[in-house]
């Protein structure tokens, strides 16, 4: 549901009670409402890309980590991966000019050098890869 912007939190009372406290006064318009419940009715369709997104999410991961250029994947149980590497700027600006679209997270604490790369398609995901492919070669 990241397409249609849908974030859910399962917590502890506490700390809902605090996130209360600063989120807007309105969670989800009624057109949101309505596609997340169309899209929570048909489960098995559900099912098929997490699967999907979860094989794909691995073998990203594992093929990243074989960059020369690459320092670290982190674990993730989300979407993306935060890949730490050389020149995170650099490689930012190459893949936006290839017209691939990740996030350059270096500005964040604890995430100096680090790209956001969110696991698409198997088709998005191989271009990825053919560009960083061509990247590391260089």
């Amino acid at each position: 549901m990241a397409g249609i912007r849908l974030g859910m939190a399962f917590c502890h009372p506490e700390i809902i009670a605090y996130l209360n406290k600063i989120k807007y006064p309105y969670n989800l318009n009624v057109l949101t409402q309505r596609k997340a419940l169309e899209l929570l009715d048909n489960r098995a369709e559900k099912e098929r890309w997490v699967k999907l997104l979860l094989a794909e999410r691995e073998k990203l991961a594992e093929w990243l980590d074989c960059l020369s250029f690459v320092r670290r994947v982190y674990p993730s149980d989300s979407n993306f991966l935060l890949v730490k590497m050389d020149d995170a700027a650099g490689v930012y600006r190459y893949l936006m000019q290839k017209g691939i679209v990740v996030r350059d997270r270096s500005r964040i604490l604890l995430c100096e050098n680090s790209l956001r790369i969110t696991v698409g398609t198997p088709e998005e995901n191989t271009i990825l890869m053919e560009t960083l492919h061509l990247l590391n070669r260089i």
